[in-house]
């Protein structure tokens, strides 16, 4: 029997959690990040043949008459971490200066995922490793902390601490996700990044390509270093929104440093 009562005390409980929460938070100790994944092969028919019966395995229930297993295989087949892959992890951090707040940038990119992997995990290794330490994302409980997790697995790196969540209460973890602190108990909510920086105000740059662009550009155009830079301005993104949702002010154009 659904308890209204009961759902409605946790839903208070939550929200006044979360608030909290955002307070007390320690900016310096906060790592925001997003990453890009492109799928590990390109074109769905030049998938081999085993693997692409393990895609449809996979994607059986979201088949429909009016959409091919190909055509899931290009909207998903790098969101799913069995067949794509990382090509960007971009990062950034707050910190206090005399003149005020400033953003620092950094991207891990390669064309070899283990690199790169390889080179994130030193960060947190070196950087992030405290049970103080938070990673902060959007959506990223759901997409990016898991993604990066089992393609670490894959590729045989070990785990750094504030991602090895195994046997950690939720409260144990380290991990912010905006998404999460937008729902304030909501449970169907999504909200994208770029809607919640429109209603806060946050100034992003039109650019030239999406999320649904990366895997093209990739592929066809060999530019990495572009979406390098797309992925650089979510993160900028991300940490304007936190900052908002804090109460706090937007930090300006010429205080993000990139590396």
């Amino acid at each position: 029997m659904f308890d209204l009562q009961y759902f409605t005390k946790f839903k208070i409980t939550t929200n006044s959690l979360i608030e909290r929460m955002l307070e007390k938070v320690q900016l310096e100790k906060v790592l925001f990040l997003d990453i890009e994944t492109v799928p590990q092969v390109y074109r769905y028919s030049d998938v081999d043949q085993y693997v692409q019966e393990l895609f449809e395995g996979k994607t059986r229930f979201l088949q429909k008459a009016d959409k091919s297993f190909e055509d899931l295989y290009g909207e998903r087949g790098g969101i799913y971490a069995e067949f794509g892959k990382i090509i960007c992890i971009s990062v950034g951090f707050v910190s206090q200066t005399s003149t005020g707040r400033q953003i620092r940038m950094k991207s891990f990119y390669h064309d070899d995922e283990e690199t790169l992997l390889r080179q994130f995990k030193r960060l947190l290794d070196e950087h992030y490793n405290s049970p103080y330490s938070i990673l902060c994302g959007h959506n990223a409980k759901e997409f990016d902390f898991p993604y990066i997790c089992r393609r670490m697995l894959i590729n045989g790196v070990r785990l750094p601490s504030t991602l090895d969540i195994a046997g950690k209460k939720p409260w144990e973890t380290g991990h912010l996700d905006t998404m999460e602190l937008w729902k304030f108990g909501d449970f169907k909510a999504y909200t994208s990044l770029s809607l919640l920086c429109h209603v806060f105000d946050i100034p992003t740059p039109k650019d030239d390509i999406s999320g649904a662009d990366v895997a093209r550009v990739y592929y066809e155009d060999g530019d990495l270093e572009r979406i390098k830079v797309y992925c650089e301005k979510d993160v900028v993104a991300l940490i304007q929104l936190f900052l908002k949702m804090q109460g706090g002010h937007l930090v300006d154009e010429s205080d993000i440093i990139y590396s």
